[in-house]
């Protein structure tokens, strides 16, 4: 009889002992450090082809598929820097358009105008890859958005961004979960680039039709001829 009574104390023992911890919920203004660009103006004075001068991100630098921004179309002069805000490798850029909001990772230094918000993890709380993927999910812009409810803000600032609460799990866990989403990410990519192929102008001839018979679900492909 104590033989049997022991096994459960030890199943309960064990899941305790593997418990994942349970996920903490913090403002990330507590967490990261939320600024705004800048520009200096009239910027046309400030853009440059010198080779050695900084470079200047705009929103058109970041590309369509992927998350890091990796290089720019244009610099700027060196004494443009006390009116605008250095980035890093690893900092994250968010655009401020409440209809745009994607994070972004930057890999390379440059400025960054006041259409972006700088996101800096200088306490190493984040795994970048989640942090990317967090600022990007709906439940932050849906946040966003009910922050910014009955307001004047058409854009976000550091203010309303840093009011949203975030998820904080263990960097094992958030190192886990990019891997994942960047997984899935690379997967839609994937798709995403063979429908772009097949949208070629020797395809669009090409009709996909759908049937719905009564008793089942039928797809096929055809062709509509030329002429």
């Amino acid at each position: 009889m104590p033989a049997k009574c022991a096994a459960p104390r030890a199943t309960a023992h064990l899941s305790q002992e593997y418990r994942t911890p349970a996920w903490e919920q913090r403002k990330l203004s507590e967490l990261v450090e939320i600024e705004r660009g800048g520009s200096p103006r009239p910027i046309e004075r400030y853009i440059t082809d010198d080779p050695c001068g900084l470079n200047w991100v705009k929103i058109g630098d970041a590309p369509e598929l992927g998350r890091y921004i990796t290089q720019t179309t244009e610099k700027i002069k060196p004494e443009g820097l006390a009116k605008t805000r250095q980035v890093y490798p690893g900092d994250l850029v968010l655009s401020n358009s409440m209809s745009f909001g994607r994070p972004y990772i930057m890999a390379i230094k440059g400025c960054i105008h006041d259409g972006w918000l700088l996101i800096r993890d200088a306490q190493k709380h984040f795994d970048p890859i989640f942090l990317c993927h967090m600022l990007g999910a709906p439940q932050m812009l849906n946040q966003y958005r009910m922050f910014a409810a009955g307001s004047t803000v058409n854009n976000l600032n550091k203010e309303l961004v840093g009011k949203a609460i975030v998820s904080l799990p263990s960097k094992d866990e958030q190192r886990e979960i990019g891997i994942v989403l960047d997984r899935l990410d690379s997967l839609i990519t994937l798709h995403q680039r063979k429908y772009d192929g097949c949208a070629n102008p020797l395809f669009l001839e090409r009709r996909i039709s759908c049937r719905k018979p009564s008793h089942q679900n039928r797809c096929s492909a055809t062709t509509t001829p030329s002429g």
